[in-house]
């Protein structure tokens, strides 16, 4: 562990990106979390209702990965990154204006998120891959799962303390929305070039 970590300073942009991908995954991870909570005592849905939204999340998310998979071939894993992120933002923008007991909103809102769900998730990690030294995969692996619960407790924290101060739930969603902007302004540090010629690796036809 002490030797990857110390390691990660002579690859500056895997390190960037790591940090830029430990906010917006924890960004992802509570608004999956929150979105329960959300839809049951906020919006006021019966928990069968939110049960079908997860169903619906679940399986749109795989269509999301292979259309955002899709697009990365021509525009660039991360470009295609950054722009789910943004409308990461949307979908957050999008829950907090939800009226209560709407139905087909509400549905729409879980097949928003299961399209930039499975698609934020794979190319982050497809990403990463090209960023890490050959031969390394192991260890380099090791440390985007760390980040991957390394600050999951973060969103759910602003999120608990958003609640208590102003008991509701709007605001809290809403709050989350600093963790991908966060998670965003490291990502725009991020040379994707740079990475994965400092990791080693051959430049895919589109970066």
């Amino acid at each position: 562990l002490w030797h990857t970590l110390r390691d990660l300073r002579r690859y500056p942009v895997t390190l960037t990106f790591l940090v830029a991908y430990l906010f917006y995954n924890d960004g992802i991870q509570t608004v999956i979390y929150a979105a329960s909570v959300y839809g049951e005592k906020q919006l006021g849905f019966e928990k069968s209702t939110v049960l079908l939204a997860f169903l619906v999340v679940q399986f749109v998310g795989i269509g999301g990965a292979l259309l955002f998979g899709g697009i990365a071939k021509g525009r660039g894993a991360y470009r295609v990154i950054l722009v789910g992120l943004f409308v990461w933002l949307a979908v957050v923008v999008a829950g907090w204006l939800t009226p209560d007991e709407n139905l087909p909103l509400f549905l729409a809102l879980a097949v928003g998120i299961g399209i930039v769900l499975g698609g934020t998730q794979a190319l982050s990690r497809s990403f990463y891959s090209q960023l890490i030294p050959r031969g390394r995969e192991a260890e380099y692996f090791s440390r985007y799962q760390a980040c991957e619960r390394g600050t999951s407790w973060l969103g759910t924290l602003v999120f608990g303390v958003v609640h208590q101060l102003t008991d509701s739930y709007r605001p809290a969603l809403l709050a989350l929305m600093v963790l991908f902007v966060i998670g965003i302004a490291f990502l725009l540090r991020v040379d994707p070039k740079r990475g994965i010629e400092e990791a080693g690796n051959p430049l895919p036809r589109v970066v």
